[in-house]
């Protein structure tokens, strides 16, 4: 790559764009007869998901049927007036851009229902079970997925003028977080969109510091009668992560002349120099991730022809179809690798049974993945005029290749798959059924399995859901003693399976679901190198509840809690009970000040966390050290300014401590040996604009 493009230059012209369009709105006079009106529900989410990970698309935040109507929209015709949505892949739904500020979970890279070990973009694992849904060729590597864009995140837009969103954060530790989007329609029938991410996080620990960035490009173009359409994204996502195995011991956190947290020992990289600047990129022990995926999905429709003339020079072209031929082409490449230029013989040998040939030395492991698919699939639209009813059937063709070490790997897969939606016109029915089978190759016996039924009952009661999902997995390939980053003993494993169902209530006054998932035959690390496999079933009972309670004008209550129950010897942790409470006070005042102050509070009860294992990026079963964390407190205010957002947060208050004179040294943990961050102070801004 030329060096006018790399990666420090490319950093430096955004932050000066920031700035640059900070001066512009700072300085700019408001309109004086424009009213601007963000059509929007402050309390909804962008794509309005549960608690249960469930979409409510049948009704907004008053419980009411969820119209397809769009928002950002101003009241008059002035120039800055827009109209902008965005659909996802496989959805034919019409989602809103959240304008909300009382929620930063929406706005911070790490959910509020992960635990991530001490430094924004460190990896990251659920405090609340979700049954996966992968099946098929899978390499294994998902504890840093929360920071990458994948084709089922991809955000197709639609919108009548240029719109641009421009985000920074800047927190204590030099940590910086970027977030830049743009999208257009040159013609009305072509939209051309991006998106950029960046994380750049020096951390407080040696060989702490993270270093990430994702780029999308995406585009949707109609033809004139709207029979032919073509999508096509390219994705690319760089993981940096620096490991350094946790702290050598707890008692250091509490030592006074420890209170500079370079200063602890660490487990890896503890020679290496500590460094703050948020620049520099290198990871001199740690994972090094990237992955580049090319998308295109063109279709042709037959059906009914239709126009409307908008007056004497202008046609509206209709088309209504009754069946659509779809192909779809995906190519993805994905490289995993370790790095560590100051490798301990000592530790390797104790976690992973390797000799080094010298005391310190030069240790790297990598592997290569390239994926190439292929997916004709035919879809029939019982009714022409609503296209959210339909019935599908396909067939994917998929060649796998692997760069090892020991040697180079091809693998091929054949799958079927079909789906039948139905969203009714009245909006009161929404069902689906959906599945997938692999039926030869390399995963042959594969399959996943989704259903789901919800029902519209009225304003008082929302919307009553019902789900399912049966899924029948290879394991990932981290399992298989070929891999590059297998350290244990060879065995093979049978397949995993997964049986959830479960049911929810979402209205007006609050949001319920129950959900209970039985496993077979999962598989886990047991330590830090060794596979296992857990042959016994067992079952995951999950409870969840969130609402929002009203105490005057001004003050509000957002609680959410979860129960979950599963057997003592499961190799999957959880903890019993997990909440997260947000009290706030909020109004419009001013006329235009949209503000939201508080405080929030994050508690999970005392369990037996997963360990980490750093070279091969797994969460590993222990049963030796239990986690008893305060509940993490964080005071802040949030506001909204027509289409200029802050967020002003003061983190990690519970870490507060007088034993050895005033300091935030009581540290939580993520994991065992994995301090979370001591006391941080959050400054953040974000802007959206008509270009």
């Amino acid at each position: 790559m030329p060096a006018f493009f790399s990666i420090q230059r490319v950093k430096h012209l955004l932050l000066l764009l920031l700035f640059q369009n900070f001066i512009w709105i700072a300085s700019a006079q408001p309109p004086t007869k424009v009213k601007t009106q963000l059509n929007l529900d402050d309390a909804q989410p962008a794509q309005n998901v549960n608690n249960n990970g469930i979409i409510n698309n049948n009704q907004n935040s008053n419980g009411e049927p969820r119209r397809d109507t769009i928002g950002f929209e101003h009241r008059d015709n002035a120039k800055d007036s827009i109209t902008i949505f965005y659909r996802l892949l496989d959805n034919s739904r019409k989602y809103l851009l959240d304008s909300s500020v009382n929620d930063f979970n929406n706005y911070y890279s790490v959910p509020a229902e992960y635990a991530y070990l001490g430094n924004n973009g460190a990896a990251a694992t659920a405090l609340i079970y979700k049954p996966t849904t992968i099946i098929g060729f899978d390499p294994g590597f998902h504890a840093f997925d929360i920071y990458t864009v994948t084709t089922d995140k991809l955000k197709f837009y639609k919108t009548s003028k240029p719109f641009t969103m421009l985000a920074y954060q800047l927190a204590s530790g030099k940590e910086q977080m970027l977030k830049a989007t743009h999208t257009q329609n040159p013609r009305p029938n072509l939209n051309i969109g991006f998106d950029f991410n960046m994380i750049t996080a020096p951390g407080f620990f040696v060989t702490q510091n993270t270093n990430h960035s994702n780029f999308d490009l995406s585009g949707t173009y109609e033809s004139l009668r709207k029979r032919y359409q073509v999508q096509f994204a390219f994705i690319q996502n760089n993981i940096r992560a620096s490991e350094n195995g946790g702290v050598q011991n707890n008692a250091d956190l509490s030592d006074p002349n420890r209170k500079d947290r370079f200063s602890v020992p660490v487990n890896l990289g503890n020679n290496a120099a500590f460094r703050t600047n948020p620049f520099i990129t290198s990871i001199l022990t740690g994972n090094i991730y990237k992955d580049k995926t090319l998308f295109i999905r063109h279709r042709y429709d037959f059906g009914i022809k239709d126009s409307v003339a908008v007056n004497d020079s202008t046609t509206e072209y209709l088309f209504y179809p009754k069946y659509r031929w779809q192909h779809t082409f995906s190519y993805s490449s994905n490289q995993y690798s370790f790095h560590d230029v100051y490798a301990d013989s000592t530790t390797y040998a104790n976690w992973y049974g390797l000799n080094l040939a010298q005391g310190n030395d030069t240790f790297d492991v990598a592997e290569k993945w390239n994926r190439l698919n292929n997916d004709i699939s035919l879809i029939q639209f019982p009714d022409s005029k609503n296209t959210a009813q339909y019935l599908s059937a396909g067939i994917t063709s998929q060649i796998i290749s692997g760069s090892l070490k020991s040697n180079n790997l091809h693998f091929y897969n054949l799958v079927a798959h079909g789906a039948y939606c139905n969203r009714t016109r009245n909006k009161l029915w929404d069902m689906s059924l959906s599945g997938a089978f692999y039926f030869n190759g390399n995963n042959a016996g594969d399959y996943l399995v989704q259903a789901s039924l919800s029902r519209w009952i009225n304003k008082k009661w929302g919307t009553l859901n019902v789900q399912m999902l049966n899924l029948n997995r290879t394991p990932s390939f981290i399992f298989d003693s070929r891999s590059d980053f297998y350290f244990g003993n060879a065995r093979d494993f049978n397949k995993e399976n997964i049986i959830s169902f479960g049911a929810s209530s979402v209205n007006a006054l609050f949001t319920l679901s129950v959900t209970n998932s039985l496993i077979a035959n999962q598989t886990f690390y047991r330590d830090m190198k060794q596979a296992d496999q857990y042959a016994t079933l067992f079952n995951i009972l999950q409870l969840q509840l969130s609402r929002n309670f009203r105490f005057g004008k001004h003050w509000n209550w957002y609680l959410e809690t979860a129960i979950q129950q599963t057997d003592a010897a499961a190799p999957i942790r959880l903890p019993l009970f997990y909440t997260r409470n947000r009290i706030a006070y909020e109004g419009l005042f001013y006329k235009n000040l949209n503000l939201s102050t508080g405080l929030e509070l994050r508690y999970y009860t005392p369990y037996k966390a997963n360990g980490y294992s750093p070279i091969n990026g797994q969460f590993y079963t222990q049963n030796t050290t239990v986690l008893k964390n305060l509940p993490d407190m964080t005071a802040y205010m949030h506001f909204r300014i027509r289409g200029f957002k802050g967020f002003l947060r003061a983190e990690n208050l519970n870490t507060i401590s007088l034993t050895n004179g005033f300091g935030f040294t009581n540290n939580n943990f993520a994991a065992p040996g994995y301090p979370t961050q001591g006391f941080i102070f959050r400054f953040g801004i974000q802007w959206w604009y008509v270009n």
